[in-house]
């Protein structure tokens, strides 16, 4: 027999995190290996848990659930990240798949449609909410998909003239994480050069305020 799925909760109203634990230990293949209150914790956490599959809110205190999405994709890029929200808007949605989430999930749907998102995200599957099953991926007002925050914050470093390895340094990031950042960029912004990356932040904005005369 195989061993069970890990499963974090991320959530930091208890009782929600609570419920949803009670609802999973009743599945023989899913364990829930740790209930965490917010996305700091969660980063903090995550390769001590090992999960294979977090289910993380959305809107936390110290460290919301987008920004914690990254980050953890960086420290442990194997665990499937699924988003809690109460939001059903494309924009939420769009959102949370940009930033690396696998899957969306509404708070009050039934048990066994959170059973259907993890088995679904295990077997290399996206799992989106009902109604929202189109291709979310939000653009700018160009056409252009949007850089996450972390993927400005390398932008910026990178715009700096900083190497990869510099930019891992300064991140507390491996470089091989920087390099794929780096590739995401230049693939969402149409760019194939570092040159053309250094003058797309400086004419939009991203150089401001940084000292940095290029």
């Amino acid at each position: 027999m195989s061993e069970p799925v890990k499963i974090a909760i991320v959530d930091d109203h208890p009782m929600v995190a609570e419920g949803i634990e009670a609802i999973l230990e009743t599945y023989d293949d899913l364990s829930v290996v740790g209930t965490l209150t917010n996305g700091q914790e969660a980063i903090d956490r995550v390769e001590e848990l090992a999960p294979d599959v977090i289910l993380l809110d959305l809107n936390m205190p110290c460290v919301n659930g987008l920004s914690a999405t990254e980050i953890i994709l960086e420290r442990r890029p194997e665990t499937r990240i699924l988003i809690l929200s109460m939001h059903d808007s494309s924009e939420y949605i769009s959102s949370a798949l940009s930033h690396g989430a696998m899957g969306y999930i509404l708070k009050d749907v039934p048990t066994d449609e959170i059973k259907r998102a993890i088995d679904t995200v295990m077997a290399g599957g996206r799992y989106l909410c009902p109604g929202a099953t189109a291709s979310l991926t939000p653009k700018t007002p160009g056409g252009r998909e949007q850089l996450t925050n972390r993927e400005q914050t390398i932008l910026l470093q990178l715009a700096q003239g900083n190497s990869n390895k510099e930019v891992a340094i300064a991140l507390d990031i491996s470089v091989r994480t920087v390099e794929t950042h780096r590739k995401n960029i230049k693939r969402k912004l149409g760019i194939s050069s570092t040159a053309g990356l250094t003058r797309y932040a400086l004419e939009h904005g991203v150089l401001q305020g940084t000292g940095v005369d290029i």
